[in-house]
């Protein structure tokens, strides 16, 4: 299987190796699995951060340099006042459900707002719930009310935000939207003390006065307005809670309460910490003052196509609050903050075939674009990558978009590819939308009876729906027999206190089991050697890694920085830079397979102005500079690209001329936040009136747990939940068989009905229902007769202007499963089976071992 493996890759990559895409899951590896495809040459790798929570991600490292998921969390130890948006039970799980104790333990309050109130929302002091898709209105609201009532942390805005930097206001010319900056290139403010511009770095250092409110005009004639000031506009001509409440559902009077709750708390109720601590302006300071309001948002925010703007109104809504790294608030986890200005941008090239066989790919695959001229398209404005990733549809990507993959290759838009390469991701089945048309890509061929998708290669642990559809499967091992890094290089693992990383080690061998099976470290340094990659092979031809271990101890992607943080050096007596170290998977096992290095006090809190912290991280190689990292309450970035649909921008690259893109770039790039309705309500609202999406329960993560027996006795089926009093309207009653019903299909299944979930929605977990034939079930196993998916009525395409373009955020292109619309409505055959029905033949192995695996249940 790996010198099939071999011989396909050597022979795509002589054809151009941008003809591979490499597209990988839900791991902890992957700065090592985008090295593995720069060695290949592609550019044609992303992970699966398109279809989760790239909203969240990109949003929040744009803002404050950092964000939620695993970049930071929420005080727990210290917030009075926590309120979790758009989260399923299956994130962050156990430290969740340990942090929510211990916070109501102290007496503080817990507030969900979802459209369901399930797992944690079921411990919620306060259950919101809003119709979903609205999530952006209602915090718009919030901030309207926290500004009438002046409940504003202004000197958190004025010391570490753009809010008050004066924005040109030049409608038709280049500089519209832009900062006003001087000679020098700095962002202005007007400072009421002197009645002048001065330079905003000069803010702290020169205790200057910004004004928030206002409208001057400069030397040069520009008009200029302070960016807080045309958001104070917005807010109070487009969001008072009574016009929120009719987009929401959340009561005028609830909406005001609970800015005014958080408002209080955040600056009446402060916490101090008496930790010395000096900053990056040289001021020492006696203690660390904190504001105990604390927020975490997940794909309920992400998942819709006004996420990034939702996304970035709740980042707003915090720096209003002045709780962005302070006791009692969010925290970031290290290695993060990062300065905005030095995040890594998408290595650029202008042509797919710009890498030749043989070369590497010479920069990131992936990163943050700060405006059109770090685009990857050509010179006609094409996109350079198979995902669109990069493209003027999905500019800033930051994590690409592996939901695009098997459309884009099937349709041959941009190009073809010769072989797909999945590793540890379900594209035929849960992780897609569509599934029929994606089963139709996967399976499709030319008029000569070719594969239009010629190759397609699978490394997966289980016979899951992806692996039934591949033409060669690499086993891989579970994580019980195979070494794997959980590596700060990837989305840090890490405590909000210190740097943490770990390592798996296999504690079972398969092969003395009669396994033939290798994990993907394993199989990703074979296939390297074989073919002969620059990165796996000594000058001589002679490969540098025996085998993945190996590698996890000798790799590094600069000098002194590989895979694992802890104990490098040749003793072991150095952590974060130093040579590689012979014992150091050892040292980790010894420590229980993880390394912890906890940050004195002094370098907590404040770590976007904290000198001793920065200091420490340029060291370890976590920070370029010692500077302030300056909060983006107004994204520049966005308004370069509102310049470019308006013909205005001055950089190369234009987008086409194509008035659609142009008024799409126009509309939704606005550098400050504001709600619009989700695509599908405009496209079938009225048609479909009901909101339909999948969750993830804790015992299902992805579609991996049909095959923990103890698991999969909590559900081998599941229901379509409803609203009793919506069923009501509708005629149906608990436990009907019933059809739900989309713009592109149907599914039938039956409902559950349950006050827990409000009147505008159904939902269902995700992944319960399997293909018949697949992960080793049998045939007559629940998951394939009463188990279904959701995903087949959920659309991965939009008609937008009489084309047809993919289903995604205008911004990032995240993948919006949250807006599918469905109606729903009793079916005539009442026949406990659900519908569609997709069925593979077993492989005889598989069919020989049913009896003695899964044994609860067929």
């Amino acid at each position: 299987a790996l010198q099939i493996a071999v011989q396909w890759l050597e022979e795509a990559r002589k054809k151009g190796p941008y003809k591979i895409a490499f597209f990988t899951g839900r791991d902890q590896m992957q700065q090592i699995n985008s090295w593995f495809a720069s060695q290949l040459g592609t550019v044609n790798w992303a992970a699966h951060g398109g279809f989760c929570s790239v909203n969240i991600a990109a949003a929040g490292l744009y803002s404050i340099g950092g964000s939620f998921w695993e970049f930071g969390e929420a005080d727990f130890e210290n917030t009075k006042y926590f309120m979790l948006v758009g989260v399923a039970e299956d994130h962050s799980s156990n430290p969740f459900k340990l942090g929510i104790q211990e916070m109501k333990r102290k007496g503080g309050k817990f507030v969900v707002v979802n459209p369901v109130r399930w797992g944690y929302g079921a411990i919620a002091d306060e259950w919101i719930p809003i119709k979903p898709g609205t999530d952006g209105a209602f915090f718009l609201g919030l901030m309207h009310v926290l500004f009438k009532y002046n409940l504003v942390n202004w000197e958190f805005l004025k010391e570490y935000t753009n809010a008050s930097w004066l924005v040109i206001q030049a409608p038709g010319t280049s500089k519209d939207g832009l900062f006003y900056r001087n000679q020098e290139g700095k962002p202005m403010v007007f400072d009421k003390k002197s009645q002048s511009f001065k330079p905003a770095d000069r803010i702290v250092p020169d205790d200057l006065d910004p004004a928030f409110i206002g409208e001057f005009k400069t030397p040069e004639g520009y008009t200029v307005r302070p960016a807080f000031d045309i958001f104070a506009e917005r807010l109070v001509k487009d969001y008072s809670p009574e016009k929120v409440e009719k987009i929401t559902g959340i009561p005028a009077k609830d909406i005001e309460r609970i800015a005014k709750e958080m408002g209080t708390i955040a600056l009446y109720h402060p916490i101090e910490l008496p930790i010395e601590w000096t900053d990056v302006w040289g001021r020492k300071h006696k203690k660390v003052v904190g504001r105990p309001v604390s927020f975490h948002i997940m794909r309920g925010i992400a998942s819709h196509s006004n996420g990034f703007q939702t996304a970035r109104a709740v980042f707003l809504l915090m720096m209003m609050l002045g709780v962005v790294d302070v006791p009692g608030g969010f925290l970031n986890k290290p290695p993060y903050p990062k300065h905005i200005e030095d995040l890594p941008k998408p290595y650029k090239i202008t042509r797919p075939d710009e890498i030749k066989y043989g070369e590497i790919y010479p920069g990131p695959h992936l990163g943050y674009v700060q405006n059109p001229d770090d685009l990857l398209v050509d010179e006609k404005g094409n996109p350079v990558r198979i995902d669109w990733a990069y493209s003027w549809w999905f500019p800033m990507t930051a994590h690409g978009l592996i939901q695009n993959v098997i459309p884009a290759a099937y349709q041959q838009n941009p190009y073809g590819i010769e072989v797909l390469m999945i590793y540890m991701a379900n594209m035929a089945w849960n992780s897609s939308q569509n599934i029929p048309y994606i089963i139709e890509a996967l399976t499709a061929t030319d008029p000569a009876g070719n594969y239009i998708i010629p190759k397609i290669i699978t490394i997966d642990a289980f016979y899951s729906e992806q692996v039934a559809y591949s033409d060669l499967v690499l086993p891989d091992a579970t994580y019980l027999e195979q070494w794997f890094a959980l590596s700060l290089l990837d989305r840090p693992p890490s405590a909000v206190d210190g740097p943490v990383d770990a390592l798996r080690h296999p504690i079972v061998d398969p092969k003395q089991n009669g396994y033939d099976v290798m994990g993907w470290g394993d199989i990703m340094v074979e296939l390297g050697s074989r073919l002969k990659l620059p990165g796996f092979v000594n000058p001589d031809g002679s490969r540098k890694y025996k085998d993945f271990k190996d590698f996890l101890i000798n790799w590094q992607i600069r000098p002194g920085v590989g895979a694992l943080a802890g104990w490098r050096g040749k003793n072991g007596d150095k952590h974060f830079v130093g040579e590689p170290n012979p014992k150091q998977l050892e040292m980790y096992i010894k420590n229980k397979g993880f390394f912890y290095y906890k940050l004195p006090d002094n370098m907590r809190y404040y770590r976007h102005v904290n000198k001793d912290y920065q200091e420490w991280a340029v060291g370890v190689g976590f920070l370029k500079k010692v500077a302030p990292i300056v909060f983006n309450f107004y994204l520049e970035s966005l308004q370069t690209f509102r310049l470019a649909g308006q013909g205005l921008w001055e950089g190369k690259n234009q987008p086409p001329n194509d008035p659609i893109l142009r008024e799409r770039l126009i509309k939704y790039f606005d550098p400050l936040p504001f709600w619009y309705p989700p695509f599908e309500e405009e496209v079938s609202g009225k048609d479909y009136p009901l909101y339909a999406f999948t969750q993830r329960p804790q015992w299902m993560y992805h579609s991996w747990d049909s095959q923990n027996a103890w698991l999969r006795q909590i559900s081998t089926r599941n229901y379509l939940y409803m609203n009793p009093k919506t069923a009501e309207k509708l005629g149906i009653k608990h436990l009907d068989w019933v059809w739900v019903e989309s713009r592109i299909g149907k599914v039938k299944c039956q409902v559950f009905l349950t006050n827990t979930t409000e009147p505008n929605s159904v939902w269902t977990w995700n992944a319960i229902g399997k293909m018949k034939g697949a992960w080793g079930l049998k045939p007559e196993a629940e998951e394939g007769h009463q188990g279904f998916l959701l995903n087949h009525v959920i659309p991965h395409s939009i008609n937008i202007g009489g084309r047809e373009i993919y289903y995604g955020d205008p911004i990032t292109g995240h993948l919006a499963w949250f807006d599918t619309k469905v109606k729903v409505y009793k079916a005539e055959d009442q026949t406990p089976e659900t519908y569609p029905q997709f069925e593979i033949e077993p492989l005889d192995y598989i069919k020989e071992r049913w009896v003695e695996v899964l044994r609860y249940k067929p």
